[in-house]
């Protein structure tokens, strides 16, 4: 093995209900991303987002991370996790801090003791707080700035977007990577990942909602003016549907994921051909007919309860008249047919599906270009922020090399330089001769 230094190589986990991804890679002279390895597997110890049995996610992470690492030829110390769940909450707060010298310039430093200030938060028991996300600041009286470095006054003040999250769900997520012999770098939450990876400047400029439908739950992130403005989680996702599936058309529960996936349509009006779908029966039995058409009203009527919900939340985020980009959907409840045209139709917003290609370099998998990867694209860059802005030191990865034909004669050459070594050594510690 010979050991490499590589700062900018990270691994990122993606912890979710139906899925564990976990994504391998770097940034290059461009900016863009590089993946050198991903592994996907399916996840059977986490429901609505949250760890429910470690074991069970332990081998899901460590089969993804197996499969990512294997196929970048390296390996990691540390990894970039997600967090999600029903649990996650957000809060508004302001800061205020006052100034010794109104004529020296307001410095990271005082941005960095007003975020401090806010993790001291009293929050309800079990709860700890995961993100601080300054919104906009006042400098004696005048409001309204983004931007407060540079500029001088004795009060500076800033209204804060706070999120929260449960102590023992980051916990079991702390447990599970660290019983696979990984350490946890950073922690993010998901639904600000995913934006990452699928929102452009513009559109979190002009105001966008961005709906993230996991398996477990629907993220919603709303950005304004550039700015995180108001995230929420709804404990509903494309298991739900799986369920509704499995109990309108009183079939097994893979039968009614297959249906949803293959044959699922989130618009019954854009079902022409109501082709008749037949199941094999159980244990010899008829087999089972269902219509297209009556597929796709079952599905059309739980996402609609979902686009109810995200536009309740969107109402009370007090941002609906100052949406300008509309809705863009991620996550695999973006994948079903027409699922675009039915939020567009039902909350009068435009909407796009948000697919996370934009930031990666030519040459990547076309399996990553599908809203699935979203948050773990998303993770990835989040890592990479923090390494290269110094927040996290990476330890140093191992790269993995093949054995060579010459093993023999590398094993002989490495005998000739430690003898050289040993050598050197002896000479520089001997007592000298004369004395100068």
């Amino acid at each position: 093995m010979m050991q490499a230094r590589k700062n900018n190589l990270v691994l990122a986990l993606d912890i979710g209900t139906t899925k564990v991804c976990a994504i391998a890679g770097r940034r290059n002279q461009h900016g863009k991303l590089e993946i050198l390895g991903f592994g996907k597997v399916t996840s059977e110890g986490v429901l609505r987002g949250v760890v429910s049995n470690i074991e069970k996610t332990v081998n899901g992470i460590s089969e993804a991370v197996a499969t990512a690492t294997s196929s970048s030829g390296t390996e990691f110390k540390n990894v970039h996790v997600g967090i999600a769940g029903q649990h996650i909450k957000s809060l508004q707060h302001r800061g205020i801090l006052t100034r010794d010298n109104d004529h020296t310039e307001i410095s990271q430093r005082d941005i960095d003791r007003l975020v401090s200030d806010m993790y001291k938060l009293v929050l309800p028991p079990g709860d700890k707080i995961l993100h601080v996300i300054p919104q906009e600041y006042t400098i004696d009286n005048e409001q309204g700035i983004l931007d407060p470095i540079g500029m001088s006054g004795v009060r500076l003040e800033a209204n804060f977007h706070i999120i929260t999250g449960q102590i023992s769900a980051s916990n079991n997520i702390h447990r599970c990577v660290e019983r696979t012999g990984l350490k946890v770098a950073t922690m993010t939450l998901e639904p600000i990942a995913s934006a990452a990876a699928v929102l452009s400047e513009e559109e979190k400029e002009a105001g966008v909602a961005l709906v993230d439908i996991g398996g477990g739950t629907t993220d919603i992130t709303i950005f304004q003016d550039g700015i995180i403005r108001h995230t929420a989680v709804i404990p509903f996702g494309g298991n739900v549907i799986t369920k509704d599936i499995k109990e309108g058309c009183t079939v097994m529960a893979p039968q009614a994921e297959k249906l949803k996936v293959k044959f699922g349509s989130a618009m019954a009006d854009e079902v022409f051909d109501n082709r008749i779908i037949s199941i094999p029966g159980l244990r010899g039995k008829d087999h089972k007919e269902i219509s297209e058409k009556n597929l796709a009203l079952i599905i059309q009527s739980r996402v609609e309860e979902i686009l109810d919900y995200v536009m309740w939340e969107i109402k009370r985020s007090g941002f609906e008249r100052k949406i300008i980009a509309g809705i863009v959907l991620t996550g695999g409840g973006a994948l079903l047919n027409h699922i675009d045209k039915l939020a567009e139709h039902h909350t009068g917003l435009s909407t796009r599906i948000g697919v996370p290609v934009e930031h990666l370099a030519h040459g990547y998998h076309k399996q990553l270009s599908s809203p699935i990867y979203a948050t773990a694209i998303g993770l990835l860059m989040k890592a990479l922020d923090a390494v290269e802005a110094g927040m996290v030191y990476e330890d140093e990865e191992i790269k993995i090399t093949e054995p060579t034909e010459h093993v023999e004669e590398e094993m002989a050459q490495g005998k000739w330089y430690e003898q050289l070594f040993r050598k050197t050594k002896e000479w520089f510690e001997a007592e000298p001769d004369n004395e100068f």
